[in-house]
């Protein structure tokens, strides 16, 4: 048998990146405990819409925890209360009939908000770029066993590489880092052989971008893996300071 909430939404609402943002509180009733969280906010926008108000903005894609972009920071946790995965992930069992929701955008001086609860993630994009690929020339695809690589290395660098870039690690840490991004980043290229070519230059470029982008210093507090949706471990940011302490010591 459904189940349903009467809850109050406390939204962040900014009309835009130099305007001075505030919380608005919303009260919805009968909401289903089945809903995903993305449906309530939904459902919220189809109410203020009929009021004549502004929609909340929020940003979201594939609502199926792959793309990353349903970044919210609810209840004091990037993605919510639960563990290991997406906002759109997220459903209303999780909450209790009377509820406040307080509802926030990434905290990050990197991500500047765009609008309400939408921020500019192409800082992470601009990381990529600066090294996050390989550029050698490979020709053709080559047999899955023509390079042999050790199943540890494998393993390791295929869950380095399943993050998803969503920027949880960068709101959840006190100082805005986003190590365990460009540690994942670096480590899934570093444990193959295809990107040893690149290695040194790749660890220095991309945190240097890190840095010259605003993103904080990393002080090891483990905030970021503890709310990474794809868990991506700590023992990536150990990898990225030796990549980058051996590329400076070859300088």
């Amino acid at each position: 048998m459904e189940r349903t909430i009467n809850i109050k939404v406390k939204v962040w609402r900014q009309a835009g990146p130099k305007a001075k943002g505030h919380f608005e509180t919303y009260a919805l009733e009968n909401i289903s405990t089945d809903s995903s969280f993305l449906e309530m906010l939904d459902v919220l926008n189809e109410k203020l819409i009929s009021e004549r108000q502004e929609p909340v903005v929020f940003d979201h894609d594939c609502r199926e925890g792959i793309c990353g972009m349903c970044s919210l920071y609810i209840n004091g946790h990037p993605h919510g209360p639960d563990s290991e995965i997406t906002t759109c992930q997220l459903h209303m069992r999780k909450f209790k009939d009377g509820d406040t929701i307080t509802v926030e955008p990434w905290r990050s001086a990197a991500f500047p908000v765009i609008k309400d609860l939408m921020v500019d993630r192409r800082a992470y994009d601009k990381i990529i770029q600066a090294g996050g690929f390989v550029s050698v020339n490979t020709g053709g695809v080559p047999d899955a066993n023509a390079i042999p690589i050790p199943k540890r290395d494998a393993d390791l660098a295929m869950d380095a590489a399943s993050c998803i870039g969503c920027g949880a690690c960068a709101a959840a840490c006190k100082n805005g880092s986003a190590m365990l991004f460009v540690a994942a980043k670096v480590s899934q290229l570093a444990l193959l052989p295809q990107g040893k070519v690149e290695a040194a230059a790749r660890a220095k470029a991309m945190v240097a971008k890190m840095d010259e982008l605003g993103f904080g210093n990393c002080t090891n507090t483990g905030a970021c893996a503890a709310e990474c949706p794809k868990c991506v471990s700590l023992s990536n940011i150990a990898r990225l300071n030796r990549e980058y302490l051996c590329a400076k010591m070859k300088d």
